[in-house]
């Protein structure tokens, strides 16, 4: 299931050119394709949702943030775009605990990663282990932090990169949406740069391919190419999850501003 997208910046939004790409895959291990994933420009928000293993239904737990995202109509400030994605998102919480309920307790769950663009600014939100980076010229950085046990375990210190790699509870998710009555969500933000590309993607494809290889395929493929590129790249080594992945490029910062984008309680 793949999908593209381009606009032009003379809509609602005065971001210059933007070129997405977009590419799902159940993978080689799995039944069936619990990530799901939001296109919308208009808006400025771009997302991926990974429902969580070993629960009930997390295929309806992704469809129904990123349905709630869906639903953010196209921003008149930074800081309205914001609000309504932390909104939206824990309606989608809200949402989910009544299906809980409803299940006896049965709990389901996703993780969820956000990109929101006003102008020529960004914000990162996400809970959970699904990843956004930045490829800025011949440098890639993850803007967000893993939501994990073992990630967890490296800020104390308790254990190195290198040895994380090889943890058994490398999965153990310590965040999600649905899981409890308040959603924990982290957020970052910054100032968009001519050629900046990001990468959204569920942790299908962190566990099969190195962030110096996102970097290199964004760099030197259209967004829709370069994802079509990863989605096969994982396959191509086993596969073992479900791999979803979204990639933005701004061609040019738009030159005019507002502010940046802040959370809705000024954190």
């Amino acid at each position: 299931m793949r999908a593209s997208d381009m606009e032009n910046a003379d809509m609602e939004q005065k971001i210059s050119r933007v070129e997405i790409g977009a590419a799902t895959d159940v993978g080689k291990a799995r039944q069936q394709n619990e990530d799901s994933y939001l296109v919308s420009t208009t808006s400025g928000v771009w997302a991926v949702a990974d429902g969580m293993g070993g629960h009930t239904a997390g295929d309806l737990a992704s469809r129904t943030v990123v349905e709630e995202l869906g639903r953010i109509p196209a921003p008149s400030s930074a800081a309205e775009l914001l609000a309504n994605c932390e909104a939206r998102i824990v309606e989608a919480n809200s949402r989910l605990r009544r299906i809980t309920d409803a299940r006896q307790g049965r709990i389901i769950g996703t993780t969820v990663a956000v990109l929101l663009v006003y102008e020529e600014f960004f914000a990162c939100v996400w809970a959970g282990d699904s990843r956004i980076y930045r490829v800025r010229q011949s440098n890639v950085q993850q803007l967000s932090v893993d939501h994990t046990e073992v990630q967890e375990l490296v800020a104390e210190g308790k254990l190195t990169a290198e040895e994380a790699r090889s943890w058994p509870r490398r999965n153990v998710i310590t965040r999600a949406i649905g899981t409890c009555d308040d959603p924990e969500l982290e957020m970052t933000n910054g100032t968009l740069e001519g050629g900046d590309i990001f990468v959204i993607c569920s942790d299908g494809l962190t566990n099969h391919v190195e962030d110096w290889e996102i970097m290199a395929i964004a760099n030197s493929n259209p967004p829709q190419r370069a994802c079509d590129f990863l989605i096969s790249l994982t396959l191509d080594r086993g596969a073992t999850d479900n791999v979803t992945t979204v990639m933005v490029r701004f061609d040019n910062a738009a030159p005019n501003a507002s502010r940046p984008i802040q959370s809705s309680d000024g954190g």
